[in-house]
């Protein structure tokens, strides 16, 4: 009785294993997230935005004379020396409109890549969040930059700017935009339309960089080109000067986000082909990324 007993029990275990799926592999964001350190690289942006990683990352000192990086516990206060540079001179210019200066939100990870959650992109050390909350002071503890939130400069219903967004905004956008190093900067459509609003037409060669986005009420997100000679580095395509063709952007493109995003077009009822789900920076895997970026990760 013992055997046939034995040979059923490995029967059932053996339809199991065949069973169970084969083992998955590490996402890509797991194994970034999971690094607290820079590779031991020359500074390098690679592969895309949104699909990369970066070596040799520099980390934005918590405090500066016109700065707090914000929610130091993320550790995303890291960036190619360009973006680390960048930002520490558009905080300096926001002392000249009254302001104590920028509160810093995430850059990117030690070593760039796909992060744990919360943006798609800031993978290769060239994007940066910069909170819209004019600083008081620059003297927050690491609790209250845990605790402290910023503030949004739009309306519930997305349309309009609210009373939060001050002409000192305007004029901080404005040079955010203007400086070389930028490829374009996201902001809330609602401030968009607004800058459109009063601007004036001489204002086109920065204004096209303020690019309307969901999700970019409380911060705007910076953007900057890659570097000269960054040859593993994928451009933005188009880039904004490209897609504008020297125009301001204030177009019916622009009057999309406040008419059929928020009102969008009724179904016509067909149902759409199913298609496989796109991957994500939350479902890449290594094989997603460039080659270089395994050599990144696996830096002492």
């Amino acid at each position: 009785m013992i055997r046939p007993v034995l040979r059923a029990l490995a029967l059932v275990a053996l339809a199991a294993l065949a069973a169970a799926p084969a083992t998955a592999e590490p996402l890509a964001r797991q194994l970034f997230g999971a690094k607290s350190t820079p590779s031991r690289h020359q500074p390098e942006p690679i592969g895309f935005y949104s699909k990369g990683c970066a070596a040799g990352l520099v980390q934005m000192p918590e405090t500066g004379p016109t700065w707090q990086a914000m929610r130091l516990s993320r550790n995303r206060n890291w960036g190619q020396p360009e973006m680390i540079r960048y930002l520490a001179d558009l905080s300096a210019y926001a002392t000249r409109l009254g302001w104590a200066g920028l509160y810093i939100g995430d850059i990117s990870q030690p070593r760039g890549g796909p992060m744990t959650g919360g943006h798609a992109s800031h993978q290769i050390g060239l994007d940066a969040d910069v909170w819209m909350l004019p600083p008081r002071r620059l003297n927050l503890t690491r609790a209250e930059r845990e605790s402290l939130s910023s503030i949004s400069v739009r309306t519930e219903d997305q349309r309009r700017i609210n009373g939060n967004f001050t002409p000192a905004h305007a004029a901080l956008l404005k040079a955010a935009a203007s400086d070389p190093r930028v490829d374009r900067v996201f902001v809330a459509a609602a401030v968009k339309i607004e800058m459109c609003r009063t601007a004036s037409r001489r204002d086109s060669d920065w204004l096209q960089k303020i690019r309307p986005i969901a999700g970019h009420n409380t911060h705007f997100h910076v953007r900057l080109k890659c570097p000269a000679g960054a040859r593993f580095c994928q451009h933005q395509t188009p880039t904004v000067d490209e897609l504008s063709k020297g125009g301001s952007g204030c177009d019916e493109t622009l009057m999309w986000w406040v008419t059929d995003y928020l009102n969008p077009p009724k179904s016509t009822g067909k149902p759409k082909p199913q298609e496989p789900p796109e991957k994500t920076a939350r479902t890449y895997t290594m094989a997603d990324l460039p080659n270089q970026c395994t050599t990144v990760l696996a830096s002492d």
